[in-house]
């Protein structure tokens, strides 16, 4: 049995040495620690000042009761002679239980009194501790006195003391209940700094796990939450809801990968293609001509879309907010109607404008813009020829809005909050040139000013407003 024993316990051992020493370097005993010690201090200080105070008083009750006693003895004896006093010690001696008197002649043998002998090393007119034997039952009993030594006219010597036994043993009692208490706060002080620490140690080790099974690559693990709703909860919680984040972003991250590769791998094909067969046969300066220009024009489509990306990437960072300045919106969007008039012209639409004058928000004004020009540019492109397209900028509710609605075909509700991101092309539109980000770029830009991003229906066609908050402002 021990040879079976023996092995098992030593890993044991060194484990229970190991949670131990780790529990010991933790914040948390440490601080628990630091909290026994000044209980300690406290608590020892407070009994030390109570102690005092009632061996201070308890002396001082002593002292006057003898005080008063001596006194009362030499008027005595002033009044009523030496046979007088002897017989009122007498007297009180048999009567006196811890009252202690002695009456010697002037070479110290006793007279009267009820203590056998005069003790050493005693001055007229001061203050006196000496040890006394006292009869307890059938034998003698060491205890210890307080008392006052006084010279009588006559040469006569007067000792009038009080038995301090039981003070002693209190305080005695109290050092030793001071000493007991003191170990006690600090083994419960330990005990508790051990407990505590081993709890919350429990927790960070439970919070380093899921850390650590993260960076190896397990994004879908979360930091357990305990429901206490302490510090380390709310910590979990924030975590948990970064996590989140960070794992959503990095989905999104893999579908715009995904998308780019998609969406992109088409064009850079054709391009591919046409340039191998125009290198291929042997063509006329006119042909050559001509492959080159739809190569320009494949080649300013893909820069559109990263340009778009760009801009994307530059609204979703965010902006210092000292880098913001204050845009005139009714001269930035006049400016974008006026740009958009002749090719709306063009495609035999009519483009309407109900801007009102003096609006102004706090912004970048190139991003501002470019999300106007995205949404007039899906509006004129998805409106049939004969529809109308409107622009209508005002105040309400004191923040400024932009409102861009067409009579096209619309966005179904369910699809409206999917258009909003990246490369996303409804089945009506494959057909039609473009990326899928103008959406996407304008939902950023408005997140970038704080503002709220609406699509709607019109019934026919669709409703895009943008609601910029209350401008603070010059």
């Amino acid at each position: 049995m021990c040879r079976c024993w023996k092995p098992c316990a030593a890993p044991v051992t060194a484990c229970m040495r190991l949670i131990s020493a780790r529990l010991v370097r933790t914040s948390w005993f440490r601080m628990a620690l630091g909290y026994a010690v000044l209980s300690i201090v406290s608590v020892t200080m407070l009994f030390a000042l109570l102690y005092w105070n009632t061996a201070i008083f308890v002396a001082e009750q002593t002292e006057e009761t003898i005080e008063a006693e001596i006194t009362g003895l030499a008027e005595h004896y002033r009044q009523a002679g030496l046979f007088g006093l002897t017989e009122v010690i007498q007297e009180r001696a048999q009567g006196q239980r811890l009252s202690l008197y002695l009456l010697t002649d002037p070479n110290r043998r006793p007279i009267a009194g009820n203590l056998n002998s005069w003790p050493a090393d005693t001055q007229p007119g001061t203050w006196i501790d000496f040890d006394y034997q006292r009869p307890v039952g059938s034998g003698m009993v060491e205890h210890r006195a307080h008392a006052r030594h006084l010279v009588l006219p006559g040469g006569f010597h007067l000792l009038v003391g009080y038995d301090v036994q039981d003070q002693v043993r209190l305080e005695r009692r109290m050092r030793q209940s001071m000493i007991w208490i003191g170990a006690l706060a600090l083994v419960l002080g330990l005990g508790g700094g051990l407990l505590m620490a081993r709890h919350w140690l429990s927790r960070v080790d439970s919070v380093n796990k899921t850390v650590g099974e993260i960076m190896e690559g397990d994004m879908s693990q979360r930091v357990p939450v305990s429901g206490t709703n302490d510090e380390l909860d709310r910590l979990a919680r924030n975590l948990n809801d970064m996590l989140n984040r960070i794992e959503a972003l990095m989905a999104g991250l893999r579908q715009v990968t995904d998308n780019i590769a998609h969406d992109l791998r088409s064009p850079l094909n054709r391009l591919r293609t046409r340039l191998d067969v125009t290198l291929m046969a042997d063509q006329d300066k006119e042909a050559y001509r001509d492959a080159l220009a739809q190569t320009v024009v494949e080649t300013d489509e893909l820069l559109k879309t990263f340009n778009a990306l760009l801009l994307i990437g530059e609204a979703e960072s965010g902006l210092d907010r000292s880098s913001l300045e204050w845009v005139d919106l009714t001269a930035r969007l006049a400016d974008v109607v006026e740009l958009y008039e002749p090719a709306a012209e063009d495609a035999g639409l009519t483009l309407d404008a109900r801007i009102a004058d003096g609006l102004g928000v706090r912004g970048n004004p190139n991003l501002i813009s470019q999300a106007v020009v995205n949404l007039l540019d899906n509006a004129l492109k998805y409106t049939p020829k004969g529809g109308r397209v409107c622009v209508d900028a005002g105040v309400e509710n004191e923040q400024p809005y932009v409102l861009v609605s067409d009579t096209g075909p619309g966005i179904p509700a369910v699809e409206r909050d999917r258009v909003l991101d990246r490369f996303v092309r409804l089945e009506g539109s494959r057909s039609t040139p473009g990326s899928g980000l103008g959406l996407s770029l304008v939902a950023a830009v408005a997140k970038l000013h704080q503002a709220s991003l609406t699509l709607g229906d019109n019934k026919p066609g669709l409703i895009v407003r943008i609601d910029f908050p209350k401008p603070n402002g010059r």
